[in-house]
């Protein structure tokens, strides 16, 4: 029994490690296929001063001086829970930031990126998210779970980056930098704020860029760093960002220096959506 225990200790470990990871895997599929989530978006509209229709959408659309206006006459959008006619002033919006309100058949996401006013319509019932199957991983394995450091620069670094979209850009401010290594491989990665106060979030390429995974760009979620400045990069849940799926994103590029030389065989690979031939050949 004594010889046994340990190897039963590590059974129960990496069972409940691949547990949580399908638990955790799971959430964040059901979160993409969300009937308004990004796999719903029909369309990308950039507003400029003259006035347009889009398709599908209620009102005329323009950017005035104070942000996005829209001229709805007797048709109606739905704003804050108030149907709404006639002309309404969504004000300015900060970058990065956006509004959602509905119509008939979907919702409509009023934007700013890359200092422009946008709109994406979404609807549920648009093929992209009804004809979803899951994207494709790698098998979860401990070994790509990598303890690191995160050391803070002296004060935040303006960072600019490319977009999905060409000509776009990006600006965000980096508060450090992750060191890590992976083999002896010593790695660093520039790191943004992430969404809950304290942690981080990275944008990054590697070796299996363009081949396994998807080339642009894929995006991982870092727990707020202890207070000997110790972080853990699970690149099990290295993720794909919307571009991955949709043109109608305009999601960030990694920086340059957040280019990986090594193979991450972890995490999520491309999206069915984007293999050109039969994608059990590629899966």
């Amino acid at each position: 029994m004594s010889i046994d225990a340990p190897s039963s200790t590590a059974a129960d470990s990496r069972r409940e490690f691949d547990e949580t990871w399908q638990q955790w895997h799971r959430r964040h599929e059901e979160a993409r296929a969300d009937p308004h989530g990004f796999l719903a978006v029909t369309g990308l509209h950039w507003l400029t001063p003259a006035p347009q229709r889009i398709p599908g959408v209620p009102g005329e659309w323009h950017t005035g001086d104070g942000g996005p206006v829209v001229s709805l006459g007797d048709e109606e959008l739905v704003v804050d829970g108030r149907q709404v006619r006639g002309r309404h002033e969504f004000g300015s919006i900060a970058e990065r930031a956006g509004v959602t309100v509905g119509f008939d058949g979907g919702v409509l996401e009023v934007a700013r990126r890359g200092g422009h006013d946008i709109l994406r319509p979404r609807r549920p019932d648009h093929p992209l998210r009804v004809d979803y199957r899951g994207t494709p991983t790698y098998p979860p394995q401990l070994g790509w779970v990598v303890t690191g450091r995160y050391v803070a620069f002296d004060s935040p670094r303006s960072t600019t980056v490319g977009a999905a979209v060409e000509g776009l850009t990006h600006v965000y401010d980096a508060p450090g930098q992750i060191e890590f290594a992976v083999d002896g491989v010593p790695l660093r990665l520039t790191a943004f704020n992430g969404v809950t106060p304290g942690s981080l979030s990275v944008l990054f390429t590697d070796a299996t860029s363009g081949v396994t995974t998807y080339a642009a760009n894929r995006s991982l979620s870092v727990g707020p760093p202890d207070e000997q400045g110790r972080v853990t990069l699970d690149f099990n849940r290295a993720t794909n960002l919307p571009c991955a799926y949709t043109d109608f994103a305009t999601c960030p590029l990694p920086p340059a220096e957040n280019r990986l030389p090594i193979a991450v065989e972890a995490g999520e690979k491309i999206p069915y959506e984007r293999l050109a031939d039969d994608p059990a050949d590629r899966a």
